[in-house]
C-alpha cells in the first residue's frame, strides 16, 4: 500500500491513502482538489496503478508537473520518496506506515454472527424506559443499587477535566460499576480505534464485535466466552481465560465516538443484562461529556489561534509603510489587504543612495501564515541589500540567491522594483515574474513594465538586469498584485487587467495618488460585491506632479 504526504500552497499538510486512480487539480471533481491554487489547471495530473506500480502523468497542464524537480513529459513510475510538484502543491509518494507495534488491542478476524445468538445485544434507543429504570434500581454484585453508580458517574464527569482525565475516569467508573477486572476505552480517529485508557493489556476483540458496536450502535454482553463456539480457535479471548465481556458504544445522538470494552478473566463473576444496561447508559453520558470536552478544547485552541493571528497581523501591518514618502514633485500611496488575517503580499518605499527612491511590490506564493513568514523574511533581505550602493540588476540577482537558499521547494516570490531619480524622472526597474505594472502617460498611452526575469527563489544562478524608462510630469505608475486582477464577482468572473486599466484611466484626473488609489479600490469592491476575497490585494500608485 502507498500514500501521499501532501503540502498545499498555504502550508497545510495531510495524508491520502492511494487505493485507486486519482486526479489532482483545481476543479472540485478531482479526487484531490485545490480550488484556491490558481497555478493549477482544472485537471492537472493523474496518479494511477499500472502493472503493479504507481504512475504519475501530466494531463496537459498549463504550468507543468515536476517529479523531483524535473518537468514531466511522459508518464513516470514513482518510487517511495519521490516528490511531485505542481502549482503551489507538493506531494511526496510514500509506502504506507508500518503496522502499529502497540499490542494493547488486537482486532481479530470476523466472527460468524449466527454463533453470537447466545450473546445479549441491545440498543439504547430501543430500550423501554421501564426496563432501564428496573435495571438501574437492581443491585450489583456488591449489593449497591446500580443507579448509585450512575449518579456517581454524573457527578464525577460534571467537573472541568481534560480529555485524558475523562477517559481514565470513564474506565474507572465503568469497571467499578460492573465489577470488571480489565478494560479499555477506545475512540475513533480517522476510522481507527485508538486506546485512550486501559486497565490490563493484550485485549483481543473480534472485528464482528467492533462492527456491531461501532456501525450498528449495539451493546453486547457475552456471559461465558469459554462456552461460545463463536470465540473458539487461535488468537481469541479464550486463550486468555476470559469468561465474560461487555462492549458498548460511546455514542451521542449524532455519532459514535468509540467504545468501552470490559472483560472478566478466570472465575470472577459473570456480567448480567442489568450490567449491560447500566454500562450502556453510563457510556452515553460519558460520550456527551467527551464531546463537550472536545468542543471546549477546540474553542480554547481557536481562541489562542485567533489571538496569535491578531498579533501576527499587527506585527505584519507594522512592517508595511505607515506613511507615504515625501519626495518633491512625486506622490506615493499604497495599501495591502490580506484575504486572511495575514498574507504574503508586500510593498515598500526605500530611500537609496544618491537621493533615489525605490518603490517595490512582491507576492509570496500562497496565503496565510506560511506566506506571511516568508514575506517577513523577504522584507528583511530587501532592507539589508538596500543599504549597499549597487545597480538594480545586482540588487535583484543577490536577492534571488538569498531567497532561493531558504525558500521551500513549493514556494516562490514574484517581485518588482523600480528606482526613481527625482530630478530627471529616470526610472530603472526589474520585474521578476510579477504582474507588469501599468505606466499611464499624460497623453493617454499605456506601457507595461514587464521586462526582467523569472520569479525569485527557483533558479538560484539567474542574473537580472535593470531596464530604463522615464516618468514624466503627469505620468502615473500603478503597481498591483494578482489579488486585484484575479478578484472575482459572485458569478465567478475575474476583474482582469482591462478593468484595472479602465479604472486607472477614469481616475487619472483626480487630484492625488491617494484619491486615484481609493477610486480604483472602490471599483474593485463594486465589481466583487459580496464575493469573498480569494487572494491578498495590494495596490500602489506613484504620480509625478511636476
Amino acid at each position: 500500500m502507498f500514500e501521499l504526504h501532501i503540502t498545499s500552497a498555504e502550508g497545510a499538510t495531510r495524508k491520502e491513502r492511494l487505493n485507486a486512480r486519482v486526479s489532482v487539480g483545481r476543479a472540485l471533481e478531482n479526487g484531490i482538489a485545490f480550488p484556491e491554487d490558481l497555478a493549477l489547471s482544472r485537471r492537472h495530473f493523474v496518479l494511477e496503478p499500472r502493472g503493479g506500480d504507481w504512475v504519475v502523468e501530466d494531463l496537459g497542464s498549463r504550468n507543468g508537473t515536476f517529479v523531483n524537480g524535473t518537468a514531466l513529459v511522459e508518464p513516470c513510475k514513482l518510487r517511495p520518496g519521490d516528490t511531485i510538484s505542481a502549482g503551489g502543491v507538493t506531494l511526496v509518494f510514500h509506502s504506507s506506515a508500518p503496522a502499529r507495534s502497540d499490542r494493547t488491542v488486537v482486532f481479530l478476524g470476523e466472527t460468524n454472527d449466527e454463533l453470537l445468538q447466545k450473546g445479549v445485544f441491545t440498543k439504547l434507543d430501543a430500550m423501554p424506559g421501564r426496563e432501564i429504570e428496573s435495571a438501574l434500581q437492581s443491585k450489583s454484585a456488591d449489593g449497591i443499587p446500580r443507579v448509585q453508580a450512575l449518579l456517581e458517574a454524573g457527578r464525577s464527569l460534571a467537573g472541568h477535566r481534560s480529555l485524558d482525565e475523562i477517559f481514565s475516569l470513564i474506565l474507572d467508573l465503568s469497571s467499578r460499576a460492573v465489577g470488571a477486572h480489565r478494560g479499555v476505552v477506545l475512540t475513533l480517529d480517522h476510522g481507527e480505534l485508538i486506546p485512550r485508557a486501559t486497565r490490563g493489556d493484550d485485549f483481543r476483540i473480534s472485528h464482528t464485535v467492533r462492527r456491531r458496536v461501532i456501525d450498528g450502535r449495539e451493546s453486547l454482553l457475552i456471559r461465558d466466552a469459554r462456552a461460545e463456539q463463536a470465540f473458539q480457535g487461535s488468537m481469541t479471548i479464550v486463550e486468555q481465560g476470559i469468561r465474560s465481556f461487555l462492549a458498548v458504544p460511546l455514542q451521542t445522538e449524532k455519532e459514535v465516538l468509540g467504545l468501552v470494552y470490559l472483560d472478566s478473566p478466570g472465575f470472577i463473576h459473570d456480567f448480567t443484562p442489568d450490567d449491560l444496561t447500566l454500562l450502556t447508559v453510563m457510556a452515553n453520558i460519558a460520550a456527551i461529556r467527551i464531546e463537550h470536552a472536545r468542543l471546549l478544547e477546540v474553542e480554547e485552541i481557536e481562541k489562542a489561534h485567533f489571538k496569535e493571528m491578531q498579533q501576527a497581523a499587527e506585527i505584519q501591518g507594522n512592517l508595511l509603510p505607515a506613511d507615504a514618502p515625501v519626495l518633491p514633485g512625486y506622490e506615493f500611496w499604497g495599501s495591502s489587504t490580506p484575504c486572511r488575517a495575514v498574507g504574503g503580499d508586500y510593498f515598500d518605499y526605500i530611500p537609496l543612495a544618491g537621493g533615489r527612491m525605490a518603490v517595490l511590490i512582491a507576492d509570496v506564493a500562497g496565503k496565510g501564515l506560511a506566506a506571511a513568514l516568508l514575506m517577513t523574511s523577504l522584507q528583511a533581505r530587501v532592507h539589508l541589500l538596500a543599504e549597499e550602493d549597487q545597480d538594480l540588476g545586482s540588487f535583484v540577482t543577490r536577492l534571488n540567491r538569498s531567497v532561493a537558499a531558504s525558500c521551500p521547494g513549493n514556494r516562490f516570490v514574484t517581485f518588482f522594483l523600480a528606482a526613481i531619480e527625482p530630478s530627471t524622472g529616470q526610472v530603472s526597474y526589474a520585474n521578476a515574474g510579477h504582474n507588469a505594472p501599468m505606466l499611464l502617460r499624460r497623453n493617454g498611452k499605456l506601457e507595461l513594465l514587464s521586462e526582467g526575469g523569472p520569479v525569485l527563489g527557483i533558479l538560484k544562478q539567474m542574473r537580472y538586469s535593470g531596464v530604463l524608462t522615464i516618468l514624466d510630469p503627469g505620468d502615473l505608475l500603478c503597481l498591483y498584485s494578482d489579488g486585484v486582477t484575479e478578484a472575482v464577482n459572485p458569478a465567478g468572473d475575474e476583474y482582469g487587467e482591462d478593468r484595472l486599466e479602465n479604472a486607472l484611466r477614469a481616475s487619472a484626473h483626480l487630484g492625488s495618488a491617494f484619491e486615484i488609489q481609493r477610486a480604483i479600490l472602490r471599483d474593485v469592491a463594486a465589481f466583487t460585491g459580496a464575493a469573498p476575497a480569494n487572494d491578498d490585494l495590494t495596490l500602489v500608485i506613484v504620480r509625478r506632479s511636476m
